[in-house]
């Protein structure tokens, strides 16, 4: 009997490892009438956690402010996946995890940051589409560890 060599990629869990909601100013900051500047930053991270299992979380930071020193609210939300990824090459898993595993967590990440802000009292944000596929490839030129991204 010869081994399956076939490449196997399945979403083993998908879950909220971390979130987090703050509103340091209330209740005084929901009688602003001026539209606060919203500033988004992704990272993305991945390991190994057992034999072809690996876990994958995109971070999602979303920060409000009224002017340069008021903090409307600040959610964060670790949006987390256990991916199981067999018989790939080895140089492989990581774009896999840090792209197409990430394209899977952020409509999750996305709607659990629309949900916190909306639960805080606030109109709800609504990210842009991300092409991790970019992040990644600006990651691997600059060489550094953890997929990041801010976008304005």
């Amino acid at each position: 009997m010869t081994e399956n060599t076939q490449p196997v990629f399945t979403i083993e869990k998908l879950y909220i490892r971390d979130l987090s909601v703050e509103v340091p100013n209330a209740p005084k900051v929901f009688l602003e009438r001026e539209n606060p500047q919203i500033n988004v930053q992704l990272r993305n991270d991945g390991k190994q956690i057992d034999d072809g299992v690996y876990e994958v979380v995109l971070t999602v930071t979303v920060t409000a402010k009224i002017g340069e020193d008021k903090t409307v609210f600040l959610v964060e939300a670790a949006q987390a996946g256990i991916f199981q990824i067999r018989n790939v090459p080895e140089t492989d898993i990581e774009p896999i995890m840090m792209i197409g595993c990430a394209n899977i967590l952020f409509p999750y990440a996305r709607e659990a940051v629309s949900d916190a802000v909306t639960r805080a009292g606030f109109q709800p944000v609504l990210l842009a589409p991300v092409n991790f596929e970019a992040m990644y490839q600006a990651r691997q030129q600059a060489g550094e560890g953890a997929a990041e991204a801010t976008v304005q």
